[in-house]
């Protein structure tokens, strides 16, 4: 599912700079509950979400695709 593949990126990119979950949570302006329920594959984030998380990570809507086309 694709929910699983983006969640698992999200959390590897997460880790790559040594951030919890509220730190990207905050970076990112979402709720760390429902960061996690990304990470889990739980829920389907929304363009904007995704574009949140992709701005706090510093990587371009793209990039972010491309690793999750990886997966």
């Amino acid at each position: 599912m694709i929910e699983q593949r983006f969640g698992r990126v999200i959390r590897e990119q997460r880790a790559q700079k040594g951030w919890s979950q509220e730190r990207l949570a905050e970076a990112a302006h979402l709720n760390r509950s429902y960061l996690g329920e990304i990470e889990r594959g739980e829920v389907a984030a929304s363009l904007v979400t995704v574009a949140k998380l992709a701005e706090a990570l510093r990587l371009s809507l793209s990039v972010l695709f491309s690793h999750c086309e990886r997966d």
